[in-house]
């Protein structure tokens, strides 16, 4: 099994019972936040645990950016 088949496996595992119980909860753009952050979180885990890639500065500020992304679409405004 290739690498990226392995990583799309773990993020399917995730996403589809995240999708279907968090669809009574949460709408179709918080679902898709979600989705893009457990994308985010797994291919981060397999580049360094994995591929043996280091997470660089830029990267990190980046997903700090998401983050901050994160938290306006699931504030109560």
């Amino acid at each position: 099994m290739s690498s990226g088949w392995l990583i799309a496996f773990v993020e399917y595992c995730f996403q589809v019972p995240a999708n279907r119980i968090g669809s009574y909860q949460f709408s179709t753009a918080q679902l898709k936040t979600i989705q893009e952050v457990i994308t985010l979180v797994v291919f981060c885990g397999f580049s360094v645990l994995y591929l043996k890639e280091e997470l660089k500065w830029n990267y990190l500020v980046g997903f700090g950016f998401m983050a901050v992304a994160v938290f306006f679409v699931f504030k109560k405004w």
